[in-house]
C-alpha cells in the first residue's frame, strides 16, 4: 500500500525523492503518525509534499490508496469537471418554483452532496437531484437553487452557498503606476501629525521670546519633529467577485505602500467574509494565516482600520456558523459576528466597496454590512471620504 502511494504521487506529477520518501519511512519507524490515519496524512503531506499547488493531486492519491478518507470535496474529479464543462441552458424558474425549493443548511447540503457524488457515475444536465448544469439541483452550476454547492463553470448570481472548487487567487500588486497618483492624493489627508521622540527641530518662535527674556542673549528652544501618528490596518477581499477589480485594488495597495508618512502599516487578505483568520498572502494557505483573535489583541484602538470588498456573499456565508465559502476553511464563528468585533475594538472603521453604489442597495449582505461599517466606493471621490471619516469627523 506504501508503494501505491509513492507511485501514485509520481504519476500525478508530485515530484517525489527518495530522500524524501526514507524520511516518511524513518517518520513511520519512530511512531510519528500515532497509528493514526488522519496524523499519517498529514506527516506524508509534510514530507513529501513541497508546494501546496500540489495539494489536491496529494488528496486525490492518499483517498486513492487508503479508502477511509470520506466526506471531502476531493472528490471532485476531472471527470465530474469535464461534465460541467460545457453548461446547456434551461429555462429560467418562475418566482413560486423558486420559493417551493427547500433550503437546506451548510452541513445538510454537504452531506447530500456527497451521497449525491458517491452514486452519479455519468454526466446530467437540468432536472433536480444530480450533480448537473441549470435545473433545480442545488449541485453543479448554472442552476438556481437558493442554498446550492457550485461546482465548475463560472459564478453568475453570487449567490452559491459553497464552492467546491480550487481556489487560486492573486496577491494584489504593489508596484502599479498607472493612477495610482490619483489614489495618492486621495489618501493625502491619511496623516495625523503629533510631536514626538527627541527635542531636535529649532522652535524658532520659542528661540526668539527666550533670547528676549535673556536682554539679547540667544537661547536656543529645540523641540520634537511632528510625524505622522496612523497606524492603518487593511483588510482586502480577494478572488472570485473581487476579480474585476484585481486592477485597482492593485493600485490602492500601491498607493498605501508608498505613503511612507504612516507610522504602522498592516495589509492582511480575506476571501468574501471575515472569520477567524485572514492572511499575509493572497493564497489563503495555513502557513499564510494570522488568527483574527490575536489580531485584534496585538492592536489597539488608536489602529484605523480599512476593509475593501464588495460584501456580496450568499447569506449563510455571513450569518451562520461554517458558512465560508470554501468547505476547506470554515469557522464555528459567525462572519458577522467577527465584522461586529472589529467595528467595535476600532474606534475609526470604514468599509470601501469597488461594486458600483447602485448594486449596493439590492445586495442582502452589502446592506447588513452597510449597518456595522460607514462604506465609501473605491473611487478618488469616495477614497477621500473614507480618508476623511479616518481621520476627521465621525461619519
Amino acid at each position: 500500500m506504501f508503494l501505491d502511494l509513492f507511485y501514485g504521487l509520481r504519476d500525478e506529477g508530485i515530484p517525489v525523492a527518495l530522500q524524501e520518501w526514507m524520511t516518511l519511512l524513518e517518520a513511520v519507524k519512530r511512531g510519528m503518525h500515532g497509528s493514526s490515519l488522519l496524523r499519517f496524512y498529514h506527516l506524508a503531506r509534510a514530507c513529501l509534499v513541497k508546494s501546496e499547488t500540489f495539494y489536491d493531486a496529494y488528496d486525490r492519491v492518499f483517498a486513492r490508496v487508503f479508502k477511509g478518507v470520506e466526506g471531502r470535496f476531493d472528490d471532485v474529479t476531472d471527470e465530474v469537471l469535464e461534465w460541467l464543462a460545457e453548461p446547456k441552458n434551461f429555462p429560467n424558474l418562475t418566482p413560486e418554483e423558486l420559493a417551493a425549493l427547500e433550503r437546506l443548511s451548510s452541513d445538510e447540503l454537504m452531506r447530500r452532496f456527497l451521497e449525491t457524488l458517491a452514486e452519479q457515475s455519468e454526466r446530467h444536465d437540468g432536472g433536480d437531484k444530480w450533480v448537473g448544469t441549470g435545473g433545480r439541483s442545488p449541485y453543479g452550476h448554472g442552476g438556481q437553487h437558493p442554498t446550492g454547492i457550485r461546482v465548475g463553470g463560472p459564478g453568475r448570481s453570487r449567490s452559491a452557498m459553497k464552492v467546491a472548487e480550487d481556489r487560486k487567487f492573486r496577491d494584489y500588486r504593489t508596484d502599479v503606476a498607472m493612477d495610482v497618483r490619483q489614489m495618492r492624493v486621495a489618501l493625502k489627508r491619511l496623516r495625523q501629525l503629533t510631536r514626538s521622540g527627541l527635542a531636535t527641530e529649532l522652535d524658532l518662535d520659542e528661540t526668539i521670546d527666550e533670547t528676549c527674556r535673556n536682554a539679547g542673549e540667544i537661547e536656543m528652544v529645540f523641540r520634537p519633529p511632528k510625524k505622522n501618528d496612523i497606524r492603518l490596518l487593511l483588510l482586502m477581499d480577494v478572488g472570485g467577485t473581487m476579480d474585476p477589480y484585481y486592477e485597482p485594488m492593485s493600485q490602492l495597495l500601491t498607493a498605501l505602500h508608498d505613503e511612507r508618512g504612516l507610522r504602522e502599516f498592516r495589509p492582511y487578505y480575506f476571501h468574501n467574509c471575515i472569520y477567524d483568520h485572514v492572511y499575509s498572502r493572497a493564497r489563503l494557505t495555513r502557513a499564510d494565516a494570522v488568527p483574527t483573535g490575536e489580531l485584534l489583541r496585538s492592536l489597539d484602538e488608536r489602529w484605523k482600520l480599512l476593509i475593501v470588498g464588495d460584501a456580496a456573499m450568499h447569506p449563510s456565508e455571513l450569518l451562520e456558523g461554517h458558512g465560508g465559502i470554501n468547505p476547506h476553511n470554515t469557522s464555528p464563528t459567525p462572519g458577522i459576528t467577527w465584522l461586529q468585533r472589529l467595528a467595535g475594538h476600532f474606534a475609526r472603521a470604514v468599509w470601501i466597496n469597488p461594486d458600483a453604489q447602485p448594486l449596493w442597495d439590492h445586495t442582502y449582505t452589502t446592506r447588513l454590512v452597510q449597518r456595522l461599517f460607514p462604506m465609501f466606493h473605491l473611487s478618488v471621490d469616495g477614497l477621500a471620504s473614507a480618508v476623511q471619516a479616518l481621520v476627521g469627523a465621525r461619519v
